[in-house]
């Protein structure tokens, strides 16, 4: 009688345990991922600065009608956030299925080439109502983009990263985000300060966007030279079969729809306290409080640059305690103290202004630090791309790219100024009950084909056998006789 083969773990990657090159590796894949990001969220950041301008030049239909106005460009920002999950649905099963590497250089392309033709783009007082459908269009090619370069960022990332600091290296990527932001705060504001409102609306606003096809070029040289990481390519070859994209998509909806629910809720939180604090805020502290727009841009900035300070520390902990810890205090601070900071931030005094955005900052960097190591490992190696990349977006474009809008609504329809602080809260409870679901994967490998930190991963790095398993089976026959299958690949 043949014996079932004893499954052996593969041990936690450490990073004392790494070669010369593979640390070289690691850290490149890394930097390749940041930059993106970091192109990725200045765009973001660019309109959210530069929203004030953008209004009055595409969208000045009633020119008396300044909220009207306001709104439709939110609109707009928000239509790049609702084509988003078709870049999810698409890319994400084909970084699955081709590699991970490969469809982050498409991505990148996209992304920047059509933030740099925003710059070029001409206005609604010189070419009518083409200007904003053609904004519309290029914010659209930016939304599918970005479906598939934030998650294949993080993935690509996390499973480069060695398993007992997958939480310091994950928090470079986001990292990323924040100079992305910071330097769309840094470079709209200083621009503001030397040519003026006037000098704004006569052009410079273009600038912001036309020097992202610099950094595109940049992030693209970086990319075109990074591996995919091991953690995939070993599933690859250990992988009877080799469905399709849309077949894998299918598989996925299918065998993982409660790990998508989990990433959908907490994204939820991720995505309103995000877009609220970095983007929408600076439209909110000048066009709906009234307060200076240097002075509102300059408070976000000292923000901006802290959470920078303090995120590599939070990444670092979450390593030592875990992530669950670092998420709960988050979004218990959401629940509790959003209100009470956009009470504060609502008094005209700078102290008390910035004393408010840090609150929410605060909360907001415990958040970030620690998404792009939780996340990937909701899901196992053959679905990971493709499960982020869906869940994540889903939820971003029903809450995230909306988010200013539906608070700026809001706010016209009660004259309620505080209505972020009850939108972040609201939202901190649905992020709560997510992250309450969650198991621990600080330290888990992210090898193989069972979800990181599950029961059956647990039993299988105890050396167990998963009887009667569907997903990555083989047939296996004990002393008895009787066949059953066994897991492979973890």
């Amino acid at each position: 009688m043949s014996h079932a083969p004893v499954y052996e773990p593969p041990p936690i990657t450490s990073e004392i345990d790494m070669s010369i090159d593979e640390k070289k590796t690691a850290r490149k894949s890394v930097a390749g991922s940041a930059v993106g990001n970091a192109i990725e969220w200045f765009d973001y950041g660019i309109y959210g600065y530069l929203l004030v301008y953008i209004s009055q030049l595409f969208f000045t239909f009633d020119a008396g009608n300044q909220t009207l106005a306001r709104v439709l460009a939110l609109g707009t920002f928000a239509v790049s956030f609702l084509v988003r999950p078709l870049g999810g649905f698409i890319f994400g099963p084909l970084g699955d299925r081709f590699g991970r590497q490969r469809v982050l250089v498409i991505t990148i392309v996209l992304i920047s080439g059509s933030t740099a033709c925003i710059g070029l783009l001409p206005t609604y007082g010189t070419a009518g109502f083409i200007a904003p459908i053609l904004l519309i269009v290029l914010r659209a090619i930016q939304g599918f983009s970005a479906g598939g370069e934030y998650a294949g960022a993080a993935v690509f990332m996390a499973e480069h990263a060695p398993d007992n600091r997958r939480g310091i290296y994950g928090c470079f990527l986001e990292f990323g985000t924040l100079v992305g932001f910071s330097a769309a705060a840094i470079l709209c504001t200083v621009l503001t300060m030397i040519v003026g409102e006037d000098g704004m609306m006569a052009g410079w606003w273009r600038l912001p966007f036309i020097l992202t096809a610099f950094m595109g070029v940049l992030a693209l040289w970086m990319r075109r030279h990074l591996h995919d990481p091991a953690a995939f390519t070993e599933d690859v070859e250990e992988a009877v079969d080799h469905p399709s994209a849309l077949k894998a998509l299918g598989n996925l909806l299918k065998s993982y729809p409660s790990q998508i629910f989990k990433l959908i809720g907490f994204v939820t939180l991720l995505n309103v306290a995000f877009y609220l604090v970095l983007t929408y805020m600076p439209s909110y502290l000048s066009a709906t409080l009234g307060h200076s727009t240097a002075e509102a841009n300059f408070s976000l900035m000292v923000i901006q640059l802290v959470m920078i300070a303090v995120i590599v520390p939070f990444g670092a902990l979450s390593d030592k305690i875990g992530r669950r810890p670092i998420l709960i205090a988050a979004s218990v601070g959401f629940i509790l103290l959003s209100v009470p900071a956009m009470m504060l931030i609502q008094r005209a005094t700078f102290w008390s202004q910035l004393l408010g955005i840090g609150i929410l900052g605060l909360f907001l960097v415990m958040l970030i630090s620690t998404i792009s190591a939780t996340l990937p490992a909701l899901f196992p190696t053959k679905v990971r791309y493709s499960g982020f990349a869906v869940g994540y977006n889903i939820s971003t474009a029903l809450f995230g790219g909306t988010a200013g809008m539906f608070n700026e609504l809001l706010i016209d329809k009660t004259g309620n100024v505080l209505m972020p602080g009850w939108y972040l809260a609201v939202a901190g409870v649905i992020g709560l009950i997510s992250v309450l679901t969650f198991r621990e994967t600080a330290g888990r490998s992210l090898r193989g084909n069972v979800v990181p930190g599950s029961d059956d991963d647990l039993r299988l790095a105890r050396g167990e056998e998963l009887i009667g398993t569907k997903t990555g089976s083989v047939p296996t026959v004990e002393d008895d006789g009787t066949a059953h299958t066994t897991t492979k690949g973890r």
